[in-house]
C-alpha cells in the first residue's frame, strides 16, 4: 500500500473519532456541568431546617407568623424533639423509612415533590403552630419544642391563653344576644344586663305591666372562645354558639355572676377603633324598686333605681 494511502486513511480515522466524540458531547451537554454543579452543592456538614423563635417570647404570648422562623441546623445534632420542615431526612427517620416497604414510601424526587404538595396545601409545619401559646419564656433562636407551648385544642389551652391575673368565664348566648353570630373569638365586646323590675314592692298591686330595664354591666372584654372555638376559620365571618367566654378580672367575675342570677346578658360588639379603653366593670349593679303614685286618682307604676 502507498504511503500516502495510508496517511490518507489514517486522517479519516481520527476524524471519525472526533466527530463520534463531538457527537457524544452534543447528546449529552448537561452531563459534566451537572457533575461539577453537584459537587460543588454537596456541603461538608448536613444541615435541616429547624423551626426557632424569631424574638424573646414570654409566657401567654400567642405565636403569630413573625415569631417563627426557619434556621439551619446540623443534621447529627438534630433532637427528636425539634421540628423539621421535613425537607431533610434525619437518621431516625432514615431508619423509620427504611423498615417500611418499598412500595409504601416515596423516594428520591417522588418525595420531594410530594413534601412540596402538602407544604403548599397546609402551609408546611410552621402554620401548624401560629396561634399557638407559650407556655415557658422561649429566647430567641431557640428551637420550639412540644412541652413548652400549648396548641389549640390542646388541654390546657385556655389557662395558657389567658392573661396573667385574668379569670374565664363563660355565659349563654344566643343569636340575638351575640350580634347576630357575628361575634368571634379575639373581639372586644360589652355586656348588657335585662332585667324585670320588681313589682312586688312599694305597693305594686298584681295584674300590673311589668317593667324592664337595662343597662351596662362590663364594657370593652375580650371574647376568649364561642362554644369550644378559640379562633375562628380563615373564611367565617360569623359563629353561632351557645355560650361565650370572656376574659374577666376576679372581682368582675362576681358582679358578671350576680348580673347572670338578675336577668338577661346580651354581648355588644365593639368596634376595633374602640378597644383601647378601660375595660371591666361599669358600675354596680343596682336594684330597682316600682312605687305607686297617684295623679288625679289614677294609678301609674314608676320604676326607681
Amino acid at each position: 500500500m502507498k504511503p500516502a494511502r495510508i496517511i490518507v486513511i489514517c486522517v479519516a480515522a481520527v476524524a471519525a473519532i472526533g466527530l463520534a466524540l463531538v457527537v457524544r458531547a452534543m447528546g449529552s451537554p448537561s452531563n459534566s456541568p451537572t457533575a461539577v454543579a453537584a459537587a460543588a452543592a454537596v456541603p461538608g456538614r448536613p444541615m435541616a431546617k429547624v423551626l426557632v423563635a424569631a424574638k424573646d417570647l414570654q409566657p401567654g404570648q400567642r405565636l403569630t407568623e413573625s415569631d417563627l422562623a426557619w434556621k439551619d441546623w446540623p443534621v447529627d445534632e438534630v433532637n427528636p424533639a425539634f421540628i423539621t420542615d421535613g425537607t431533610t431526612p434525619l437518621p431516625s427517620a432514615d431508619a423509620a423509612a427504611s423498615a417500611a416497604p418499598a412500595a409504601a414510601r416515596p423516594e428520591g424526587a417522588v418525595a420531594s415533590v410530594t413534601r412540596a404538595a402538602t407544604n403548599l396545601a397546609t402551609g408546611g409545619a410552621k402554620a401548624d403552630y401560629v396561634g399557638s401559646v407559650v407556655r415557658e419564656p422561649i429566647l430567641a433562636g431557640e428551637p420550639i419544642v412540644g412541652r413548652k407551648i400549648v396548641r389549640a385544642g390542646d388541654s390546657g389551652y385556655m389557662a395558657a391563653y389567658l392573661e396573667p391575673g385574668m379569670r374565664a368565664m363563660a355565659i349563654r348566648v344566643t343569636v340575638e344576644t351575640a350580634a347576630g353570630g357575628f361575634i368571634l373569638p379575639g373581639d372586644r365586646v360589652d355586656v348588657l344586663l335585662t332585667r324585670e323590675t320588681n313589682l312586688s314592692n312599694a305597693g305594686a298591686q298584681e295584674g300590673d305591666r311589668s317593667k324592664y330595664a337595662s343597662s351596662t354591666v362590663m364594657q370593652n372584654i375580650k371574647v376568649l372562645a364561642i362554644d369550644q372555638s378559640t379562633r375562628a376559620g380563615d373564611d367565617e365571618q360569623a359563629v353561632v354558639g351557645a355560650t361565650a367566654t370572656l376574659e374577666v378580672g376576679p372581682s368582675d367575675a362576681e358582679a358578671l355572676a350576680l348580673a347572670k342570677s338578675e336577668g338577661e346578658l346580651s354581648l355588644v360588639l365593639r368596634s376595633y377603633a374602640d378597644t383601647g379603653g378601660p375595660s371591666g366593670r361599669v358600675a354596680a349593679v343596682r336594684q330597682s324598686s316600682a312605687v305607686r303614685v297617684y295623679r288625679g286618682g289614677a294609678p301609674e307604676v314608676v320604676v326607681v333605681q
